[in-house]
């Protein structure tokens, strides 16, 4: 019998990558009088003041045609340099189509020339924009953090935002960064908000997805881990939508990247208002200011450092049902992280009470991993079962396992679900009310 792909078992259709780019200098073959003239019109146009009797399409071509005047341009080359100049004035520069694509998922700029992109999990290098040199990549970045209230400049050289679509966006410029002006732009997916599409996509099964349905709205507390763009934020941002509209959450980010539609939601955004830090409002702050706001529900981007203990001291007293990711490899990874983390808070508490600590206040840790051809799958549901001989013991109730690859490269293997033992936080979620994970453990 022949072993199918996950895709097959799924039945998705495999989407075109953007393998037939066009280079800007493809299109207008002179790379220096393209450069010259991109440059020395977009200077012309930030220098001059627009007539009040023109509209700004007709003064950025009679601009161009000052400036062409006496050079040979077919239509076409012409029409393009109007598009470049245009996307300037009215887009986010080179960068404008970019963003407008919904299949790209991430931008990167290295250099002026030198631009990736991701697209289905895939990086490849995005020959069809440049930059003209460093100080129009600055200038993008500006165009893109202004109506954030933000700056970036040689005080304040790295900044960390999001876009007015949910786009997380990091820059950082020289002196920090050696090369030059770098951007990264990791794109807000708004198709991508519900569980059926990590079902549709092969990355959790619908178990899966009925046990954390059942598990947030039991109230369990859960940690979300995983790498570096695996997905953390994604899957916390559909977890969070099974909260019962009649709750009240407060959000606390970085970035506001969460996109809760409950009613009684109140986001909270740390703040860094310049490079010496004057004025900075932590991740930690506001957990302990949100213990004053009255919150059913705790939802933390990212636990990083000290806030950690206070989420977990928010976690046992009473704000049952609490959710945050952090940045770990596996479950056991993301304890050890935890408890590193308790400790750099500077209270001097023995290893042992942590490790109680850190039982008593999470239920579970879902693990979320990129795997090797660029797809996101959620590899591990993990309970924390309690503690034998000062180690915390864990008990996976699934699991995905690694077969192999297709012949197409892509990752091949099965989900595992250990339905032999019930878990303990099946007795937190039934004494809710919740009986949805009863035929899953055959409970009568």
């Amino acid at each position: 019998m022949t072993k199918n792909s996950l895709l097959d078992a799924f039945n998705i259709k495999r989407q075109e990558t953007r393998s037939n780019l066009i280079n800007d200098y493809e299109i207008f073959p002179d790379k220096k009088l393209l450069d010259e003239l991109r440059t020395r019109i977009v200077v012309d146009i930030i220098d001059s003041e627009i007539p009040e009797d023109k509209l700004l399409d007709q003064f950025i071509n009679d601009e161009i045609d000052k400036n062409i005047e006496g050079y040979d341009l077919s239509n076409l080359e012409r029409t393009h340099l109007f598009n470049l100049i245009d996307n300037e004035i009215n887009g986010y520069g080179p960068l404008t189509e970019l963003l407008e694509d919904k299949n790209i998922t991430e931008i990167m700029v290295n250099s002026p020339k030198e631009i990736y992109i991701e697209i289905d999990g895939q990086i490849i290098k995005d020959e069809s924009v440049s930059f003209i040199n460093d100080e129009h990549i600055i200038r993008t970045i500006q165009r893109l953090i202004g109506p954030l209230g933000r700056t970036i400049d040689s005080s304040n050289p790295m900044v960390d935002s999001r876009l007015a679509d949910g786009s997380r966006i990091n820059a950082v410029i020289p002196p920090l960064s050696t090369k030059g002006p770098v951007i990264t732009i990791r794109k807000f997916k708004s198709e991508m908000t519900s569980v059926d599409d990590f079902i549709r996509i092969g990355s959790m099964t619908p178990y899966m997805a009925t046990f954390l349905d059942a598990a947030v709205r039991g109230k369990c507390n859960i940690i979300i881990c995983g790498g570096t763009g695996s997905g953390k934020t994604t899957l916390l941002n559909i977890l969070s939508g099974f909260i019962s509209h009649d709750e009240r959450i407060i959000t606390i980010e970085d970035a506001a990247e969460l996109r809760l539609n409950q009613t009684h939601v109140i986001s909270l955004e740390t703040r860094v208002t310049n490079y010496t830090k004057d004025g900075e409002v932590t991740i930690r702050d506001l957990v302990i200011n949100s213990l004053r706001m009255r919150p059913d529900r705790i939802i933390v981007g990212e636990v990083r450092g000290k806030e950690a203990f206070d989420m977990l001291q928010a976690m046992n007293t009473g704000h049952d049902g609490s959710m945050t990711t952090l940045h770990a490899n596996s479950s056991k990874d993301a304890l050890n992280r935890l408890e590193t983390m308790v400790l750099m808070s500077g209270l001097e508490i023995p290893v042992k009470a942590i490790r109680e600590y850190i039982v008593n206040a999470i239920d579970l840790i879902v693990n979320i991993e990129r795997m090797s051809d660029g797809r996101r799958k959620v590899t591990s549901i993990t309970e924390l079962t309690g503690m034998k001989e000062n180690e915390i013991e864990l008990r996976e109730i699934f699991a995905f396992q690694q077969t192999g690859l297709t012949n197409n490269k892509e990752v091949d293997g099965e989900y595992i679900f250990n339905h032999l033992e019930i878990p303990n936080v099946y007795q937190k979620i039934s004494s809710k009310g919740i009986t949805d994970l009863d035929d899953m453990f055959h409970q009568e």
